[in-house]
């Protein structure tokens, strides 16, 4: 360390109970001060918190420094699986195990992560799990948008002990890029590519340094083992900024794709539909496979241009057609079915909710539905109700 500097001590910015971050979650498996299942969304650590216990009460494997599971545990933890103890861990992430065990590689050595795919292949999602089944919070998160500074990245002041006392170390405001170098942990930057470009650069002197100087008072924060990044990105949306090369060398990138075959998209969305039912606390029925067969094939094909047989060419609409809308469509016709029918989900629950997620341009993805209505949907035998439906919304 050259002369002059010295490691900083930032005090923590204090968090309430009701914030929903609790240290010790993965160890007591409950959340302070909110009782179970109080929680609109809780976070992978609360969640899972059962797996994540069991899994550091086997892991045998060694651990990189302030890692709570070793890489092949927290393989374990995202693709799921038995362990010896015949506890079942359930998939976070369906798709090739090749992908997370790459991640997972990356974040045991000094280059950060960067998760890549376009809208709805799970990049947040895998975000999260892998800080919650490394440092135990997922929590540290910087959330990438047009309006995002530099200080959100680095750290800011609370300017009213600023004028009091001035500059000093007790003014100084955490990021929770910050407090991850402080605390050896996982911080995560979500949408990397919606910042703007000379806030992304803020960021290179940390993922190359290890070290976040604070110039004002002639100071630094080391970085602490166990440290590291995890951004995400897409290049399909609009407005989005290109990252720099200085900035890129910095990460491996992983791509995260769309499901393969229609039977990983069917189940990746049968999971997730039932634990957001659970949340929810919806009053109905799980849907029947079948009907999420439909909605899924539905968007594979207006996706790929083509329908499944490979006969006819369709045209695709402006959207992704992404899984987690999937999931959006069969839960809105969830809701539906609960409240204002019988429980079961039935074509007509879910019509509306189909449409709304095709066409986004009222002209250009109008025109495209409805070829895609009358030529493939109506001569589908077995979809009749859905054809109705759709044409009874239209």
């Amino acid at each position: 360390m050259s002369e002059g500097k010295r490691t900083a001590k930032v005090p923590r910015t204090p968090r309430g109970k009701g914030e929903g971050v609790v240290e010790g979650v993965v160890e007591e498996g409950v959340v302070e001060g909110v009782e179970k299942g109080g929680l609109l969304r809780e976070h992978g650590e609360q969640e899972f918190a059962a797996e994540l216990l069991e899994l550091g009460n086997v892991d045998k494997g060694k651990r990189p420094p302030n890692w709570r599971l070793s890489p092949q545990g927290v393989v374990t933890y995202l693709m799921g699986g038995t362990l010896e103890n015949g506890f079942e861990v359930t998939p976070k992430y369906i798709g090739d195990r090749r992908i997370i065990e790459i991640a997972v590689a990356t974040l045991t050595t000094d280059r950060a992560l960067l998760l890549l795919g376009v809208p709805g292949t799970a990049k947040s999602w895998v975000s999260e799990h892998l800080a919650a089944a490394i440092s135990g919070d997922s929590t540290l998160l910087i959330q990438g948008t047009a309006g995002t500074s530099e200080e959100s990245v680095r750290y800011g002041w609370n300017y009213a002990r600023l004028l009091a006392d001035g500059p000093v170390m007790e003014a100084l405001v955490p990021s929770p890029l910050m407090r991850g170098m402080q605390d050896g942990k996982i911080a995560r930057v979500e949408e990397l590519t919606r910042i703007a470009a000379d806030v992304q650069d803020s960021l290179i002197t940390i993922l190359s340094e290890k070290t976040l100087p604070i110039p004002e008072l002639g100071n630094e924060v080391q970085a602490r083992k166990g440290f590291n990044v995890i951004a995400t990105a897409n290049d399909r949306d609009k407005g989005i900024n290109d990252l720099s090369s200085a900035l890129k060398r910095r990460f491996n990138t992983v791509v995260l794709p769309l499901p393969k075959t229609v039977d990983e998209e069917v189940e990746i969305v049968r999971r997730r539909v039932e634990s957001l039912g659970r949340s929810l606390e919806l009053p109905a029925e799980p849907p029947a496979l079948e009907e999420i067969r439909r909605i899924v094939t539905i968007f594979r094909e207006l996706r790929s241009g083509v329908t499944g047989d490979g006969k006819t060419k369709v045209k695709s609409p402006s959207g992704t057609l992404s899984t987690a809308e999937a999931i959006s469509v069969v839960n809105s016709g969830i809701a539906l079915a609960a409240h204002f029918g019988d429980g079961t989900l039935r074509a007509s629950d879910v019509a509306s909710g189909l449409i709304g997620a095709v066409i986004k341009d009222p002209v250009q993805d109008k025109v495209v539905w409805k070829e895609y209505l009358e030529t493939v949907l109506k001569e589908r035998k077995d979809w009749k109700d859905l054809y109705k439906a759709c044409r009874e919304v239209s």
